[in-house]
């Protein structure tokens, strides 16, 4: 897959910003004019249809909301972009000259849709940007950036917008950074944009969400921007001023993607050759704790036991996460860790007991 970045620009990240939502032409015209004021925000983006949870909730204003984005366009000339979730929502977009089309995450869920979208831009020349589904899918995000690519747009860039989650968190949607980065290993030319705002779900996040973006190398950042946030007719918390916004990337430190320095360079090369080793050195523990666990499952083999000892289990869990937190490391990659070692050691006694 041959893609193309959706801005041409040097070597500082691409910026995406503006409103969620269009709600009145005053106030889309007049955020997007302090944002282009700034001189850092290279695209501006506000919400034409919003997709509601449960009917009779704000959905947006619809094709008035273009004609105001057009305005803006040309008193400030940047380019537009707008989320679709229809053909005829991409038909309305061209007609008033929108410049990039984003997919909503919750769109990107259905194949069936992304196709229609897809269908509907067969010939088109404009960048699409696709957010990630609400779950940690990586099979269905990569399936909607294949959909447009055959449909003979190559400028497509990926958003990481967090990924839905009943259990509690700070976050709206948690990051999983480990899906975005899965996505860039299996399409290493694609774009990555974050969007912190949604991740977040309070504007006190983004700044530091962002700074995690930019160390894991994303390649720019769609943030939310309002003129007054707190009086925004929908995702009022996770919206900021266009004064914030500029403070937030003023603080943020974008990070180097290469070293010039070959001593430096050499430094760093010989510091992974020491990780190198470290992960040789575990590859081997792992097998010799294997080797136990086939052990054991001779002896329960013998012993008529059932593979799942749960009791021995969730001791051996706890213990472990304690002893790993003491030592400094996190309990959420303790538990996977952990689960994951679990899991195997299961198959690999099953293996012994399937030879009855």
């Amino acid at each position: 897959m041959k893609l193309l970045p959706i801005i041409k620009k040097k070597n500082s990240p691409t910026i995406i910003a503006g409103p969620c939502s269009a709600e009145t032409k005053e106030q889309l015209y007049q955020t997007c004019m302090q944002l282009a004021a700034l001189g850092t925000v290279d695209i501006l983006r506000a919400g034409i249809w919003k997709p509601r949870t449960r009917p009779g909730h704000f959905e947006g204003v619809g094709e008035i909301g273009l004609q105001w984005l057009q305005e803006v366009k040309q008193a400030t000339h940047l380019p537009t972009t707008i989320e679709v979730a229809t053909a005829k929502h991409v038909e309305l977009a061209l007609k008033y000259e929108v410049d990039i089309l984003w997919v909503g995450s919750r769109t990107t869920t259905n194949p069936f849709s992304v196709q229609e979208i897809a269908s509907a831009l067969k010939g088109v020349d404009i960048p699409v940007l696709v957010k990630n589904p609400p779950s940690p899918d990586l099979g269905l995000w990569m399936g909607a950036i294949e959909r447009f690519y055959k449909s003979g747009l190559p400028q497509i860039a990926a958003v990481h917008r967090g990924f839905s989650s009943h259990q509690k968190s700070i976050y709206r949607n948690k990051p999983l950074w480990e899906i975005p980065i899965a996505l860039k290993k299996e399409l290493p030319q694609i774009e990555l944009f974050c969007d912190p705002s949604h991740i977040g779900g309070n504007r006190d996040l983004i700044a530091s969400i962002a700074q995690y973006a930019y160390e894991l190398n994303f390649d720019g950042l769609m943030i939310e921007t309002h003129q007054q946030p707190d009086a925004a007719w929908s995702d009022a918390q996770q919206q900021v001023t266009p004064e914030q916004l500029d403070h937030i990337l003023s603080e943020l430190k974008v990070p180097l993607k290469e070293l010039s320095n070959p001593n430096e360079q050499r430094t760093l090369d010989l510091l992974r050759e020491n990780i190198n080793k470290i992960d040789d050195a575990l590859l081997e523990l792992l097998v010799s704790r294997m080797e136990v666990s086939k052990e054991i499952g001779l002896f329960k083999q013998k012993n008529n036991l059932s593979i799942l000892q749960q009791q021995r289990w969730g001791s051996l869990l706890d213990s472990r996460v304690k002893t790993g937190k003491h030592l400094g490391l996190s309990e959420r990659f303790l538990k996977k860790y952990l689960e994951a070692l679990h899991q195997e050691s299961i198959k690999h006694q099953h293996k012994v007991l399937s030879k009855k």
